[in-house]
Formats: C-alpha cells, structure tokens, sequence
C-alpha cells in the first residue's frame, strides 16, 4: 500500500502536464525524463527475494565481516551481502550501503548479456525519433573471483590469492555502427584499496590494444553519454569516493518491468523506455564525492547521488552534478523479477525468480541527450539475452587476447 503522503496511488499514469505529483517520489534527474516526455504507469508495490544461495550466504558469512580502521575497504567479507542490518544512525551507514551495492544479489558469479543495442538521439518531447548512433553489442560478461554462490568454484576462486583481482569485465565486440565494428574493452578490480583498475580496449582502425587511464572509466565517448563507470549502476572503484548518506524515503522505482524487450518511449524521441510500471519503494541516498590524491585520477562530476533499493539493492536511478553542482547525467535503470529473462527462453530459466536489467538510459540533462539501451535488444539474434550465474564466461572469455581474437 502507498503511504499516506504519497501524491500517486496504483492506477495513477504520470505525464509531463502531471509530473509535479512525482517531483518529491524520484530524483531530479528521472523528473527531469518525465517533464521531458516520459510516462509512468503506477503499480501496487510487490516484494523482491533474493536467490535463495545468496541469502544463505548473507546468513552464513555477514557476521564476520566490518569496515577496516579507515573505513573504506571490508574485512571478512566472503560471499553474500555484507551488511544485511542498515543502522541510519551509524556514522558509516553510507560506506555500508555502497558496499552492499558492491556485492549485491542481482549477479554474485558469472553473467554474460549477448547482442543487446542501445540509441542515442536528442530528446525531443512530442516527436518521432531520430536517432544519432544506432550501436549494437557482442557480449557484456563478467566474472567474479570472490563472493560466488551458485557455480564452481564456491565461494572463491583460487586465482584470486594469486591475482588479487575482485572481479573481471569484458564488452565486446561492438557489431554496430560499422566504424567501431570489432572494438572492445576488459576491466579488472583489485581488492587492494589502492590500487586501480586495470583497464585496455581495442581499437579496430589501428588495431592495437590500448591500456586506459583510469580518468577514462568515468569518461562517456563517441555518440553516447554513457562511461564504464556506470554501465551496471554506480560502479567506479569504491575507496576513491566518500559516502554521506542522505537518508532514507520511499520513491518510486521500476523493478517489476512488464516488457522485454523494452518498448521505445514514443512521447520522448525514443530517450527512455515507457509507458513501464513504477512503483513505490524503500529507497537508500548516499552521495559520493571523488576523493582527490595520486590514488585516484578524480572523476568528471563533483558528485553522484546513488539511490539504491533496499530489497534489490540495485540502483534504480542515480544523478551525477558538473564542478559547478549543476544536474549533468542521469542514469536510469529498469528491471524486472522474473524467473527468466524472456518469456519464451529456453535456456537462461531459473529455479526461482531474481531480477534482470532489462533497460537502461544515459541521459546528458545540460546537452538534452540521451543513449537508451535494450536489454535484450529490440533487433539481435539473440532472444534470452540474460545469462546469470549459468557459468556462461569464465575468466578466459575476460582477456585481452580472447577480445582480439573475436573482433570481425
């Protein structure tokens, strides 16, 4: 049931000529989508679980585990979440929740989303679409070293006491446009707080392999407004920011998705997914501000403001300020509980429901600009899309050679 303050009830369609009933529900960055042509559908709130193996984790492995004398890494930690009991009156509850977004249930091994698109285009409230870059995506995989709860080896991987490496990313390759057909980019963490990511990528014009500064993972590029540092969420490396919470309210969020593949909001110029339902959550706020050292070659934005939802602990939304506390980015994410990805897959079907990101948009707010991606793609080959601790990748797949070896 909705709150007694709440300005929506079940039933409700937001609109532009609407959207001041939502302004105080969502973040300036998802108001500014709504007055700018996105709608809403509202829903009755309906409870998430968790994958029954990562609560039995949380239960089995989150009493050990602390924030180490500075208050920026973890202690302990082994699989699960690490802090399931949110004290708003601790005063590291915000470095707490972002470490919960950290090891978060939505994937804890392996995940590999196969040929999904995205478009960029300029947001034009009431007109057709017109896109800018139509871009079209091999793989988006990861594999984790440490906190695995459905797939061997459990819970850690023996390579991590060698490696240090957390986790592992790939994309790649790019199928479209033709101009970036075969490129592609691997990203490691490391669980030394002070040392950075490693990250290369591959350019097919020069067809070399090119190791990036860390400034470039919160660095959109090309015809998107999209940088590694948030393509699953809030995701930079977490000792280089600190946490203040800001508290604690319940807003709307779109985790029960009614559509995959997303529908292309057709009152925005294609910059958001909609008509989707929302609905009424328990929302944690924590902003994060870059600390600034040789550790840490300092992001773009002065700010975030990460939302996160206190049952799925994914983001639903997150909104990032310029150097002058101007709105600039806003990231939106819509998700779906389901017991798999599409309703006619075949292979990615699991034994209980969990939560699939199954759209999400980049928006640009100072430059009306946004890229929307479709997970699953609207136009791939590849209808299920969503391969989640199915041992789908391994650590092999997350290389710099095997990312050559697929460029076409």
């Amino acid at each position: 049931m909705a709150p007694a303050n709440a300005t929506v009830k079940p039933g409700d369609s937001i609109t532009p000529e609407n959207a001041a009933q939502v302004k105080d529900l969502v973040s300036p960055g998802v108001f500014y989508a709504v007055t700018h042509g996105m709608h809403m559908d509202i829903v009755p709130t309906e409870r998430v679980d968790w994958p029954p193996p990562y609560r039995e984790a949380t239960e089995k492995y989150s009493q050990q585990v602390r924030l180490t004398n500075d208050h920026r890494s973890l202690i302990g930690y082994v699989a699960g979440q690490p802090f399931p009991l949110i004290d708003p009156n601790d005063p590291y509850v915000g470095t707490k929740v972002i470490w919960n977004n950290v090891w978060r249930p939505i994937t804890s091994d392996d995940y590999d989303l196969r040929f999904y698109d995205c478009q960029s285009e300029y947001i034009r409230p009431g007109q057709d679409q017109s896109i800018v870059n139509d871009i079209e995506i091999g793989h988006y995989a990861g594999y984790n070293l440490f906190g695995r709860t459905e797939v061997e080896p459990l819970p850690v991987d023996p390579d991590f006491k060698q490696s240090g490496r957390m986790w592992l990313f790939a994309l790649y390759p790019l199928l479209a446009p033709q101009e970036s057909r075969g490129q592609g980019l691997i990203r490691y963490r490391y669980l030394d707080p002070n040392r950075g990511d490693d990250s290369w990528d591959w350019q097919p014009g020069t067809r070399r392999v090119r190791r990036l500064n860390e400034a470039m993972l919160s660095t959109a590029t090309g015809a998107q407004s999209y940088d590694p540092d948030h393509y699953s969420g809030f995701n930079p490396k977490t000792e280089q920011y600190n946490y203040k919470f800001l508290g604690e309210k319940q807003m709307l969020a779109s985790v029960h998705a009614q559509h995959s593949p997303e529908d292309t909001c057709p009152y925005d110029g294609g910059a958001t997914a909609c008509p989707e339902a929302w609905e009424l959550r328990h929302i944690y706020i924590v902003e994060a501000t870059p600390r600034r050292g040789a550790n840490n070659p300092g992001a773009l934005d002065k700010l975030t403001d990460v939302y996160l939802d206190g049952e799925v602990w994914f983001q639903p939304y997150i909104d990032t300020y310029d150097q002058k506390g101007h709105l600039w980015r806003a990231h939106i994410y819509w998700l779906a509980y389901r017991d798999r990805p599409v309703p006619d897959a075949r292979v990615a079907i699991y034994p209980f429901k969990r939560e699939f990101v199954v759209g999400a948009a980049s928006i640009d707010t100072q430059a009306n600009f946004s890229s929307m991606c479709y997970l699953p793609g609207q136009h791939t080959p590849e209808r299920e899309c969503w391969y989640i601790n199915m041992g789908a990748v391994d650590k092999d797949f997350c290389t710099v050679k095997a990312m050559v070896a697929a460029a076409p």
